[in-house]
């Protein structure tokens, strides 16, 4: 039962990053490309520890969400202060 909504789980991430890849085809938002590649590097993560049965707090497996929230971070730092400057100019 446990993985299956752990496929679930990383069903709906794949799908989100599909999503964010979908809107940034039409926008070219390099924010909504950021939270595309994170999802998909969700979805990985949570199909490499279902696959393997390891534990989620494990090193490499807690990498790739740390890796994934971190792209998320500075796509939004850099979309607030290329705003910024834009509206200065």
């Amino acid at each position: 039962m446990i993985d299956f909504l752990s496929g679930a789980v990383a069903m709906g991430y794949a799908m989100a990053g599909l999503l964010f890849l979908r809107i940034w085809g039409k926008t070219a938002d390099r924010l909504c490309l950021a939270f595309a590649l994170a999802f998909d590097l969700l979805a990985i993560n949570q199909a490499i520890t279902t696959w393997i049965g390891a534990d989620e707090r494990v090193a490499y497996a807690y990498a790739l969400r740390v890796v994934a929230f971190t792209l998320i971070l500075v796509a939004l730092v850099q979309k607030t202060f290329l705003q910024a400057q834009r509206e200065k100019h």
